[in-house]
């Protein structure tokens, strides 16, 4: 999935955006590497509106992702600045729209941040969520003999290559004792992965949320194993450099993020209601969707950007550098910037240790 920092793909037309709600998998597949843009100052009728003041805000966001949660907890309303939003299909290239500049600030997972650090872009990790990682398996046919990680070994497994699914993979096997090259790994997009373990031509598929929540609902997977105690559960927003250097994108930024902060206190609370919105937005069914938020979607919080959080992506980087899966080993750290940690305390009790066991 990772390709050298370049500008982002061409982008799709706002008029196309209704062929795009078909079930997720499908949804990534139909616009592989495209984004979408349009501009928004908040509000629950949306649209190609502007807001307020002469500054815009761009936006990298995924389908069912930033805006779609923002809107349904009223956090679009009255912004002082205008949103143009960016719609990528995953983490990798979003933060190759970064890299470019053409996006200011973008949620991604674990891993493509330390992919994108790998190849040298010009990235600041400046926010980062926490929740569980149940939602991060390994999924074999239901009726599969595979029983527990270690018979993966000879086995071929689906995943996306720099996805937060591909480093769950290689703990997940280091856990029991194998490493990537006990297995046949397929690098294949969600939908194609869908479609391969559908059609029985791969044993298992490492994958997330929603997709997990999708496989499952569908009866014919369960879970071989999932990331809790493997992986770090963490998520964060990244930033380019040159808007951070701009006082007023950073002071628009901030209030970006704390706006997130209090739209995720809005899921915690109303977690079937976000889960419906969730489910129009993508076009999952409202159970796959529902299944997602209680899984994984509705447990995040905000933490600091600290020690611990730089010590367990340091983990990541030397894990995919010592397989020569990323150019260069570097320190996470160096792609930080702790700025915005005061502002945003976490919004309920956190776990305070990421480090995988």
């Amino acid at each position: 999935m990772p390709r050298p920092p370049h500008s982002p793909r061409a982008r799709r037309p706002r008029h196309l955006a209704p062929l795009l709600l078909l079930p997720l998998a499908l949804t990534l597949s139909a616009c592989a590497g495209a984004s979408s843009a349009h501009t928004s100052s908040g509000g629950l009728g949306g649209g190609n509106t502007d807001g307020k003041g002469s500054l815009t805000l761009n936006v990298g966001d995924q389908k069912g992702g930033s805006e779609a949660v923002l809107r349904a907890a009223g956090e679009l309303d009255d912004l002082p600045y205008k949103i143009k939003w960016s719609t990528f299909t995953s983490g990798p290239p979003l933060l190759e729209a970064v890299n470019a500049k053409a996006v200011d600030v973008g949620a991604v997972g674990n891993t493509p941040p330390v992919f994108a650090a790998g190849a040298g872009s010009k990235i600041s990790v400046i926010a980062a969520t926490h929740g569980t990682a149940h939602g991060e398996v390994i999924a074999v046919p239901k009726d599969s003999e595979l029983r527990e990680t270690a018979d993966l070994k000879g086995k071929s497994v689906a995943v996306a290559q720099g996805s937060s699914a591909h480093y769950q993979l290689l703990a997940s096997l280091k856990k029991a004792g194998l490493t990537l090259k006990d297995v046949s790994v397929k690098y294949l997009q969600p939908a194609d992965a869908l479609a391969a373990f559908s059609a029985g031509k791969v044993d298992a598929w490492a994958v997330w949320d929603p997709y997990t929540s999708q496989v499952l609902r569908g009866g014919k997977a369960r879970v071989l194993t999932d990331g809790e105690g493997v992986v770090n559960g963490l998520g964060f927003q990244v930033a380019a450099p040159g808007a951070l250097k701009d006082k007023k994108k950073s002071a628009a930024i901030a209030d970006y993020l704390k706006r997130l902060r209090k739209a995720q206190d809005w899921v915690f609370k109303h977690p079937e209601a976000w889960a419906k919105v969730w489910a129009k937005d993508t076009g999952l069914p409202y159970e796959v969707a529902l299944d997602a938020v209680k899984r994984t979607n509705g447990t995040r919080v905000f933490v600091a950007v600290d020690k611990n959080v730089v010590d367990s992506e340091q983990q990541i980087v030397d894990a995919f550098a010592a397989l020569e899966l990323i150019p260069r080993r570097v320190d996470f750290g160096d792609f930080t910037d702790t700025r915005f940690n005061g502002s945003l305390p976490p919004s309920t009790t956190a776990p305070r240790t990421y480090k995988e066991s």
